[in-house]
């Protein structure tokens, strides 16, 4: 019998084990998480504290029990894989709980261990992440027991950023430093101002270039010589992979610590898998290394090597696109393709357009920005950007696949959209950047 080994939980390891299962139905699968939860939905965790998402039982989506149940899948919680040994295949795992370690062999071996948050150098009880189901619940219940009414966000990106609606949201009032002037970095920086002017219209305290310097008790110090009151604080300051286990494996790592794959996932052991947001690969639409930590990638990746390890398909993975959005208060802030600090790589032009994201004489015609990055010799686009309060991630879904289908920027004037007045415009603003790219 074919025995299969998974490290990790959530939207890459468990995905992976059910679709495992869903093909073949003989095979031995066991998951090892180290954390409380196999399967929850963390995208959803800072909507929970914000009272959004009502019932918690809504975020949760297998117990271990009920894994084994409907999948017939063996999914031990609080057990830690601590070695690999890919020679002899074997993994050392030390149960948590128990404080013992024991030894298990496999025929494969998918690892999706995630990564974890950053931490400052800081000692408070009132400090807190946000990565998994088990933060979610220790800041709940600590917003309960202590009567939160002012929080602090440190960091700028999608966590912070949604922590800091949602706690908004729930009546505590907010402030949000940044070590430096640009945030939420997977967009352009200056189609990040309706960041600040929200902030700004709800009266939400912000400040960047500004540090935390040291707590004592609920006072806060900060680099600047400031220091003020808080009831709780909020780091997403960034994440690490982790991968320290395999440290002496012979797994290859690059030097952020992340696993280089190739198009089925394999590492340089083919029947050890890293899927997830440990993962490195490549943009599909240009030659460039990439890692991507969102769900997307990791439930593609799931099927991807369920299918390879049974055989039943070979349908490599072309690399990421890298779509991604966020929800700030009214507006969406989406983009796909490559960064902007990857930019630099490319003799490219940049095309935008600015009109309502649907006809402007409808009723609720809101502003919306698109911008597009094209290379000059291929005309192939790179990468776009795209603000407002409605029809944003819309926007770039539809350049998500043009860019899959190596479209060129040129050929944005063939779109053709589904029109009608409260949907888009006869020359919807895609079909505009098109227009526009011919010009130049």
């Amino acid at each position: 019998m074919t025995k299969v080994i998974v490290i990790g939980g959530v939207a890459g390891g468990a995905t992976f084990a059910s679709q495992l299962r869903r093909l073949d139905s003989e095979c031995e699968i066991t998951l090892f998480e180290k954390d409380r939860d196999v399967t929850f939905a963390n995208c959803g965790l800072p909507y929970y504290l914000g009272n959004i998402i009502e019932k918690r039982s809504e975020l949760l989506h297998f117990t271990p029990e009920q894994f084994k149940e409907k999948k017939d899948v063996t999914a031990k919680v609080f057990h830690e894989v601590i070695h690999v040994e890919p020679n002899h295949q074997t993994v050392t795992v030390k149960d948590l709980k128990n404080n013992t370690t024991f030894t298990e062999d496999y025929d494969y071996l998918v690892m999706s261990p995630g990564c974890r948050a950053n931490r400052l150098p800081l000692d408070s009880d009132m400090i807190f992440t946000l990565r998994n189901l088990e933060d979610t619940d220790a800041i709940e219940s600590y917003i309960e027991e202590n009567n939160v009414q002012k929080a602090l966000i440190v960091g700028a990106g999608y966590i912070s950023l949604e922590v800091l609606e949602n706690f908004y949201n729930r009546g505590i009032q907010t402030t949000l430093i940044h070590r430096s002037e640009a945030i939420n970095k997977l967009m352009d920086q200056d189609m990040n101002q309706v960041i600040f002017d929200t902030m700004d219209e709800q009266n939400i305290d912000y400040r960047l270039n500004e540090e935390v310097e040291s707590v004592d008790g609920k006072t806060v110090h900060f680099k600047s010589g400031k220091a003020e009151d808080f009831d709780i604080i909020i780091e997403g300051i960034g994440i690490k992979p982790n991968t320290e286990f395999l440290e002496d494996a012979g797994i290859e790592e690059d030097d952020a610590g992340y696993i280089p794959v190739n198009e089925f996932f394999q590492t340089n052991y083919r029947n050890v898998y890293a899927i997830g947001d440990i993962a490195s690969y490549r943009y599909r639409h240009v030659d460039l290394p990439t890692h991507v930590p969102l769900a997307w990638g990791a439930h593609r990746a799931a099927s991807i090597v369920a299918e390879h390890i049974t055989q039943t398909r070979n349908i490599p993975f072309k690399g990421f696109l890298a779509a991604n959005a966020v929800k700030f208060f009214d507006y969406t802030l989406a983009s796909v393709g490559v960064t902007p600090a990857d930019l630099k790589h490319f003799d490219y032009t940049m095309v935008e357009s600015k009109q309502m994201n649907h006809a402007g004489y409808f009723p609720g015609a809101e502003p919306l920005h698109l911008r597009v990055y094209f290379e000059k010799s291929t005309r192939k686009i790179i990468r776009a950007a795209a603000v407002g309060k409605a029809g944003a991630d819309k926007r770039i879904d539809i350049l998500s696949l043009a860019m899959q289908n190596d479209m060129t920027v040129d050929e944005l004037t063939e779109f053709e959209t589904a029109y009608a007045p409260p949907y888009s415009s006869p020359k919807d603003i895609i079909n505009m950047i098109g227009y526009k790219a011919q010009e130049k």
